[in-house]
């Protein structure tokens, strides 16, 4: 029996990751991102934009997210797409539209490439909620970069380890 799990460091060559992030909501998304680059860089990541580990991609809101994630995934140039957002419930049903299609957007674009696509969009009733779990009580943004890091190491083992179909 064979045991499969993904590492947190000393991955070589070095993981290379992109990280989109919405604007909308960018109060959150901003805390979200640097708590995501802090863990990323605690574990041995070039988190600096002129480095080569981590290029970032800035889109309109978290509607938007899926797209760019898909097409960074597809350029075969990262290991995992973190994909970071907040979608706040406001007074009408345009939260539940758009969760539920980030939402459905970012699993198809994992299940479609191949890529882990990490689903770190936020869906809160309150701004305080999203605050909370971007900083206030701990911050998502790390754990979002912990599942990169992992499910990236991870995967490379099973492509290198399992024989091809």
């Amino acid at each position: 029996m064979t045991t499969f799990e993904g590492t947190f460091a000393g991955v070589s060559p070095p993981l290379r990751f992109a990280v989109v992030i919405a604007r909308f909501n960018d109060l959150v998304t901003d805390k979200l991102l640097a708590a995501c680059q802090d863990c990323l860089k605690r574990h041995g990541i070039d988190v600096e934009p002129t480095g080569s580990q981590v290029d970032y991609a800035w889109v309109p809101g978290s509607f938007e997210v899926p797209l760019v994630a898909k097409q960074l995934a597809l350029s075969n140039r990262y290991d995992a797409v973190i994909c970071l957002g907040a979608v706040i419930r406001g007074q009408t049903p345009h939260f539940d539209y758009v969760a539920g299609e980030a939402a459905k957007g970012v699993a198809a674009v994992a299940l479609q490439t191949g890529v882990p696509v990490i689903f770190g969009i936020l869906t809160t009733d309150t701004l305080q909620q999203a605050l909370e779990r971007a900083g206030i009580k701990g911050n998502h943004g790390w754990h979002y970069a912990l599942n990169a890091l992992e499910m990236a190491s991870l995967m490379r083992q099973l492509r290198s380890d399992l024989p091809s179909a």
